[in-house]
């Protein structure tokens, strides 16, 4: 009894030192010292929204449709025209002359007002675009985040579990060298060490990769130093009415809005159709000086010539109607598109409704006690182990019960705030900050 004793106060005090030397020995091997640039979520967003470089691309197409507008403005250039000529040749005395000509081209039909409500429309539109561009990074913007926050917790988990198993491994190496424990039940529980570690670094690297995509999101990658979300779980419970929900995403969707401009585009598109069939008029003025004409027979003072033409183009190209039936159809078609989009808003707001409340319901199942129960019954199994009153194997499984329990409210977590951001994304709305 008295060796026994002994046995296990020289067990808890190399514990005790373990304890104090195991943070120090775990992050000798997982690198986690890298430089951190501490981020909330709405900083976060700000950074995305003022440097994402892709955003940043995409705003160049209401540039470029403004610079249409311009272009679609611009009148028809006139033509100045200047010669010279020599009637005949220098024996004949007929003499010499020059002549010059301006004519101008005028749209008639409201050509030009048709290209520039054109134009316009696809500015229109290419703000649209932008918008929606903007909602879905926003969104998978926000995703990263949480994701980044999973990984952090899932290598919290790992980082414990760890501690855990080498605590016992270091206490089986003492109870083996005393004598208390066979040979095997030590290398058994090292070997889990070991093993636990390799998850450990494995889940360091998940980690990093997921802060390496918040660089990427801002637009500012920084290969020694990573955003370290501050940003948490909590806050991600809300009370949605499904039907005001798709009400609000038909009213705000940006990409209704585009399908909304592609039907104004078709229309203004047929406009221009029909005023390019007008025909157009060109007015030309001109005049013609011809010099002195010494000829013997017919002699003639120097002179100028005034003229005022106008040309009207005859439009046989107007009984083909290509165009117009192509601007039609386009007229058609949008109506269809804009009636899809629609269907396919109130579809998703439904499905992520759906979706949202299911995980929900998942995530008070985890916080009605899931959580502290395997806590307890492992720390119920460790405490019998040290006792030498069960056995390494149950140990071990109540060690992966927790792990699993813990993994999976981590990631009923973050399909928690995923769910969120699906129905916030597909409802045209957004609070989550």
């Amino acid at each position: 009894m008295q060796v026994l004793n002994f046995i296990y106060r020289l067990k808890y005090g190399a514990l005790s030192v373990v304890s104090l030397l195991l943070y120090t020995h775990t992050f000798a091997q997982t690198d986690t010292s890298f430089a951190r640039i501490e981020l909330g979520l709405s900083e976060y967003l700000h950074q995305v929204g003022k440097n994402n470089l892709g955003y940043t691309a995409q705003k160049f197409n209401i540039s470029m449709a403004e610079a249409d507008i311009e272009t679609a403005r611009i009148f028809p250039d006139p033509e100045l025209s200047i010669g010279a000529f020599n009637n005949q040749n220098e024996s004949l005395k007929l003499g010499y002359g020059f002549n010059g000509g301006l004519s101008e081209n005028f749209e008639l039909g409201g050509k030009r007002k048709a290209r520039v409500n054109l134009a316009q429309s696809q500015l229109a539109l290419s703000k649209a675009q932008v918008d929606d561009y903007f909602r879905n990074l926003r969104a998978d913007a926000t995703a990263a985040y949480f994701q980044a926050i999973q990984q952090k917790y899932l290598y919290q988990v790992t980082l414990a579990s760890y501690r855990v198993m080498r605590s016992l491994a270091d206490a089986d190496s003492i109870r083996y060298r005393a004598g208390a424990i066979m040979e095997i039940d030590a290398r058994q529980s090292k070997l889990e060490a070991n093993s636990l570690m390799n998850d450990l670094l494995r889940s360091e690297a998940d980690w990093k990769n997921a802060l390496l995509q918040l660089g990427t999101m801002t637009g500012k990658q920084r290969i020694d130093t990573f955003l370290i979300p501050t940003g948490s779980f909590d806050s991600l419970d809300r009370n949605f009415d499904l039907g005001t929900l798709i009400v609000t995403a038909q009213n705000n969707r940006a990409d209704l809005k585009a399908a909304l401009e592609n039907k104004n585009i078709s229309l203004r598109s047929l406009q221009l159709a029909k005023a390019n069939r007008k025909i157009d008029l060109g007015v030309s003025v001109g005049a013609t000086y011809n010099s002195v004409s010494h000829n013997d027979i017919a002699p003639t003072p120097a002179y100028t010539n005034t003229s005022v033409g106008v040309a009207i183009p005859l439009k046989f190209s107007n009984k083909y109607k290509g165009e117009l039936h192509h601007a039609q159809f386009a007229i058609q078609q949008s109506d269809v598109q804009y009636g899809d989009v629609e269907l396919q808003i109130q579809t998703e707001v439904t499905q992520a409704y759906i979706n949202y409340q299911a995980v929900r319901k998942q995530v008070g199942q985890f916080r009605a006690g899931m959580l502290t129960e395997a806590k307890r019954v492992l720390d119920g199994k460790i405490y019998s182990y040290r006792r030498g009153e069960t056995s390494l194997l149950e140990v071990l499984n109540a060690q992966r019960t927790y792990n699993d329990v813990q993994q999976s409210y981590y990631q009923t977590l973050n399909n928690y705030a995923l769910s969120l951001i699906d129905l916030e994304r597909a409802s045209g709305i957004w609070d989550i900050q």
